[in-house]
Formats: structure tokens, sequence, C-alpha cells
């Protein structure tokens, strides 16, 4: 039995195990309760104020340092706050659901976080870590939507500068459509919509949130949103596919609609090309199954993908189809797409970067230079049979003016460059072999077309190569001699 006979089944992919974690972050819920502070420093106004904020009800203990919260207990925020000129007591931290200490001296500090420990109340002594059993973090506050960030105290300003970043991405609007949320919730769940649709409910209130940042939502937006799931309640029990394109690698080169499709799936079919940091875009709860193919190694069968594409959309579930680089450009998508057809299931295709395009932008050439090319095209160096293709238009790929990308040409491009060499191609013309383009481990070989192959068997790449060929490479060519004239020198 060849390499190219072996078979594989579709497996379930574990979920990557969450990676450690300096700080677990949680979110106190204090509307109501009793939070206690003690001691001053300049920190301790400013938390005082946030868990007033917060909701609390907030007893500041300062002794001498009463006037310092008298403008805050004044004009509190949200919950009331009590000041009392007197040192705190083992007795006052009684009822309390969270303690907050301001010392300059470590033994005041010991002494406030044990008597707090003592009587079961999580503590934080301000800006001494080793007293803390819980930290503040930056905030983001479009309240109830609320981010915190947290460096573990070890770069305050680089968390600052986080929030700031964060502050001018997020757009002050959300904050009306995330306390619309909270209001309508309990009406989306008597609504007597089921589960898909109440979910549908909410993506489509997400979208409309996402389109309309800074629009204050009205009752007439929820009336209109629910009306819209109703006449969408059928679809959104029944299953869907959504080809998505994955992009060459890089994560943060996937689309805002990929990333959408991949958290709102149940169900991820994916290819071994797809890079697994592009998976941390997805729901944790969703299915990820490995249904991958490997050029001249074990793969799964592409009817058996199929069948378990249709089969996962008619029980209902939300079928990703991830693939490497662009789903539309040599990945069987058609056979996809007409499978899913035949089947009667809603099909959706969300394209992506193609590895051409990555491993161009790479390279940092245009494939299409003025100076050198008029055509662009894509050509496959590997059959159904594993070898060179039959039908290629030789004299297309020996034109001068063309640039070609050849996908999975990594045991048939000695044939394949020789044929094109004889039916007319320059041998000098510039070629570049490249894998993982625009990950970590990017590996580029650029070469005359006529060497190329040698080199690429020299090199023993592991894994799929793109070959790119072409004048527009030119550049490409003279910077890897450039760098293998500075080694040698």
């Amino acid at each position: 039995m060849s390499a190219s006979d072996r078979t594989r089944q579709p497996s379930e992919a574990r979920s990557p195990r969450m990676g450690d974690l300096a700080r677990l972050p949680v979110f106190f819920a204090l509307e109501g309760k009793r939070a206690m502070v003690a001691g001053a420093g300049p920190g301790a106004p400013w938390k005082v104020e946030l868990l007033s904020a917060a909701g609390a009800h907030v007893d500041v203990y300062a002794d001498a340092h009463a006037g310092d919260f008298a403008e805050i207990a004044a004009q509190a925020p949200r919950g009331p706050v009590r000041v009392h000129a007197r040192a705190w007591q083992a007795t006052d931290f009684d009822g309390a659901a969270i303690a907050i200490g301001g010392f300059e001296h470590d033994a005041d500090a010991a002494r406030f976080a044990q008597a707090a420990r003592d009587a079961g109340v999580p503590v934080n002594v301000i800006d001494k870590p080793q007293f803390c059993d819980f930290a503040f973090g930056a905030i983001v506050n479009r309240s109830p939507l609320v981010i915190g960030i947290s460096t573990d105290g070890a770069a305050p300003v680089f968390g600052q500068a986080i929030r700031a970043k964060l502050e001018a991405l997020i757009p002050r609007g959300f904050a009306a459509w995330a306390d619309a949320a909270r209001r309508w919730r309990e009406e989306v769940k008597t609504s007597g919509l089921s589960f898909g649709a109440r979910r549908r409910f909410w993506q489509l209130f997400t979208a409309d949130a996402l389109r309309n940042p800074n629009k204050e939502p009205a009752d007439s937006d929820f009336e209109d949103l629910l009306e819209l799931t109703r006449s969408q309640a059928q679809a959104a029990e029944s299953g869907s596919v959504t080809l998505v394109g994955a992009g060459p690698g890089d994560p943060e080169l996937l689309t805002l609609k990929a990333v959408r499709a991949l958290q709102s799936a149940d169900v991820i079919l994916f290819d071994s090309l797809v890079d697994r940091d592009v998976l941390e875009f997805a729901r944790r709860e969703a299915k990820k199954m490995l249904v991958g193919k490997s050029g001249y190694g074990p793969s799964c069968k592409q009817d058996d993908i199929n069948a378990l594409m249709v089969s996962l959309a008619k029980s209902g579930r939300r079928v990703v189809r991830l693939k490497g680089g662009d789903p539309l450009i040599f990945s069987r998508a058609g056979e996809e797409i007409a499978a899913c057809r035949a089947a009667g299931i809603a099909v959706e295709v969300v394209p992506g970067i193609t590895a051409a395009q990555g491993a161009a932008a790479s390279l940092g050439v245009s494939l299409t230079h003025r100076s050198h090319a008029r055509r662009l095209q894509y050509i496959t160096g590997h059959d159904r049979d594993g070898k060179l293709p039959a039908d290629i238009d030789w004299s297309s790929v020996a034109d001068p003016s063309a640039t070609t990308v050849v996908y999975m040409p990594k045991k048939t491009l000695a044939e394949l460059a020789s044929r094109a060499i004889a039916q007319g191609l320059d041998p000098a013309t510039p070629a570049v072999a490249m894998a993982a383009a625009t990950r970590p481990g990017e590996v580029s070989i650029a070469a005359p077309i006529a060497e190329i192959a040698d080199k690429l068997d020299q090199a023993a790449i592991k894994g799929p190569v793109l070959v790119l060929i072409g004048r527009a490479l030119e550049s490409a060519i003279r910077e890897a001699v450039e760098v293998e004239v500075r080694r040698m020198g």
C-alpha cells in the first residue's frame, strides 16, 4: 500500500489547555454588600470610589486621615460611604464581603491582612502584593461591560498603556448596548423562542451593536430583533455549514467575519494546515475535529469529510469547515459545497488570505509588479494520483510576463521545472520556495527555476511548500544572494 493510499479517520482534537495564570480574573458582585477600608495613603480614596461605584456600602476607618475621604463620602458614586475617624478593630470585619487596607509599614499591613483572613474576608493591601488575596487591575469601564487588566504587579505602566489602547478601540456606546442586554435578557428567556432561536437573537443583537456602536438601543429595536429572530427561527434550528479561510498561518490574518464564524460554531472541522492558534478564537465549548489531509501521507477521505459535515449539519449543528489559506483555492471546496447543496444544507463561504498572498507579503514582493508581470496564475503541482497534472498549460507557465504560483509541488517540482524550461521558460527565471509562510518557523529558498528543485531537496523542508516563479521575484533572489555573501564574508 502506497503512502498516498493510507487513510485516517476524522478525530476530535482536545481544546488547548489553559496556560498558566498569574491571577484568576474574577468580578466581585458587591451590590448592597458591606466593604471595609482601613488606613490611608494615596491609593485609598480611589479604592473607596471603586467600591462605591460597584454598589458596595463602604465603611472607612481612617483615624487621623478621615478628612481624605470626606469629599467621596459627600458625593458617593453609587453605594453609600461612611467615614469613621478611628483605627480599625477586629470586629469591623464582621459582615464584610471585602477588605482593603492602606498602610505604609509592613507590620501594620501584615496585622490587617491576618485579621481579615481570620474573619474569612478577602483582603487587598494597596501596593503590597505579598499581603493580598486579590489584586486590582486597570479598568476599561463600559458598565455593565467591564474589562479588567492585570500584569500581576509586574508592570503597572504597561497595564495602563493597554487600558488606554482598549479605551480607544471600544466605543463608549457599548455601555448602552450592554445595559440593553441586561434589560432584555429576561424577556428573551420568556419569549417562547427555542434555545437555538434565543442564541440567534443574541447573534443579531451583537451584529447590530457592532454596526451601530453609538446608537442608544430602544424598545423598538428589541421588537425588531425579536421579529427578525422569529422569522429566522426555523433556520436557527436547522444546521448549517460555513467554509472558512484560516489564512496562511498567522492568526492575526484572520478576517473579522472568520472570527465571528468561529465564535458561533458548534463543531469545527479543521485541516492539518490550520495553525492551532487559530482555534483559540473559537468557543471553548465547540467540538474541534481534525479532518486533515497530508500530501503523500495519511489523509481523511473527502467523501468521509463530506458525509460527516452533512450529518452534523442535519443534526442541527452550526458547522465550520476551517481550511488553510482561502477555502476556494485548491482545497476541494467545490465538492463540499456541492455535497451540502445536494443535502439541502445552508452553506456559506468566508474567504481568507491565500498562501500565495501570505508568501508574497513575507517576501515583500508584488506578484503583479507592472515592470515584470501582466498575469498572475495559480496552478497545482499535485494531481489526484500524486503526480504532476497532465493538462498544465505549459505555454502560460513559460510566459515571461506571468507570475506563477505552484501549490503542492514538493514531489513534482523537478519535473515541472524541466518541462517548463523545455517549453521556453528562461532557466534563469527567479523562483522562491516557501514553507510555513507568515508563521514563526517560516522558511524561504530562492534560486533560478533551473536550480530550485535541487535547493529544495537539499533543505529537506518538512510540511507543505509553495513555489513562486517569475521575474517579479527578482528582488527576492538579489536579497538571498546578498545574505549568502554576508554569511560567507
